[in-house]
Order: structure tokens, then sequence, then C-alpha cells
């Protein structure tokens, strides 16, 4: 994982957001609804402008800062498909996407995310999979099969604060299942034959997929 030290220095060289994500991002903080960091939002920036992806889905939508975030600095002609299944931050979304203008561009489903993945169709070139960390093995299958060939694939906070590289029992017993689920989840991306996959301590860990 990157040093505290080095995270603030390479926090004190980032440009910002605009006004409206800014505020997003400031009420999240506010109300603890876990958002992507500065560290991870780079990165997202660098593979937005880099890839240039035009259909994206997300699964994870929370009050919806990431599908905003990614329609700033990505193609601005890009459809985003997100998921969200708790209720209490759906209609927050709703109204930061009519804030935003973009909710022509934004399709938000409500439910669970592996039925959901089972009913969509078409192909997807970037997925952002930023939901609860204990399900992300529930919907691998249902992202890959809407993965196009050479798509992009990123899971944020894989490596859990550090606990991924402890022993099960290392890890508080509340945390156990997480802890396996995600090792399990780990362990598919990397020894997957339709992925090429790099995984990054940057921020709590992300998972960069490519589709073979």
């Amino acid at each position: 994982m990157v040093d505290e030290r080095t995270a603030v220095y390479l926090s004190s060289l980032d440009i910002g957001n605009s006004q409206l994500l800014n505020e997003i991002e400031k009420e999240a903080i506010e109300t603890f609804v876990p958002i992507i960091g500065r560290q991870m939002q780079n990165l997202l920036k660098f593979l937005l402008q880099l890839t240039k992806p035009r259909q994206i889905l997300e699964i994870g939508t929370a009050i919806g800062f990431s599908a905003l975030f990614m329609l700033e600095y990505g193609d601005k002609e890009a459809c985003i498909t997100t998921i969200e299944k708790y209720e209490k931050r759906i209609p927050i979304a709703r109204e930061n996407f009519k804030k935003a203008g973009k909710e022509s561009q934004i399709c938000l489903l409500e439910g669970d995310g592996e039925e959901i993945l089972k009913g969509l169709t078409g192909e997807f070139d970037f997925i952002f999979m930023d939901a609860a960390k204990g399900q992300y093995i529930r919907f691998l299958d249902g992202a890959l099969r809407l993965l196009k060939t050479g798509g992009l694939l990123i899971s944020d906070n894989v490596l859990q604060g550090g606990d991924m590289i402890q022993s099960r029992f290392a890890v508080t017993r509340r945390n156990r299942t997480i802890h396996s689920r995600m090792r399990e989840y780990l362990y598919e991306l990397t020894h997957n034959e339709m992925l090429q996959t790099t995984i990054l301590p940057i921020g709590d860990g992300v998972a960069l997929c490519v589709k073979r």
C-alpha cells in the first residue's frame, strides 16, 4: 500500500474536480457514504482518457459521485448503466444526476446486482465494480459476460486496508466472510484464462482486468 506521506504529497498535486463533484464528495464524507478516494480518482481519470469508453457499467452507484465523475472525465457521449441496491441512496443519486443535467446519459437500475446483471444484454467497454466487497465474486460471471473483448474491468477496494495479505484468522471475526470471498475473487481474476489482470496497491487496492 502507498504510505501516508506519499499519499499526502500526491494528493497535493491533484488539480481537483468540478464544483458539483466537490459538493457531492463533501456530502458523502459528511454522511459517511463510501466513494472513490483521490488516488482512485486520479487513476480513473487516466484510464478514462486512455480508453475513451462509450458504454460503461457501474456496479454500486451509492449517491452518484463516481458515475458523474466518469462522465466528467471520459467520453462526453458516453452512456452509463449503474446498479444500486441500497434504497436510501437511490433518490439522492437521482437528484445528483438531475443537478448535473446528465439524466439522459445515466440509467440507474434498482435492485440486487447479481439478478440485474443476469437480465442485461449488450456489451460494455468499461465496467467499474465498487459495491459491497463481499459480493464481488457473485457479480463476476455477469460482468464477464457483458464485458466486450478488449474491455476493462476495474474493481476498487480489493485489498481491504491490507487485510488481504493477512491470514483469515488474523482479521476480526466479523470480517472473515468478506476476507475469504475477496481472496476467492482475486484468485479468480488472476487465474481466469479470459482475463489479463494486475493488482495495484493504490488507495485501498484496485484490480485492473482486460478481457482477452
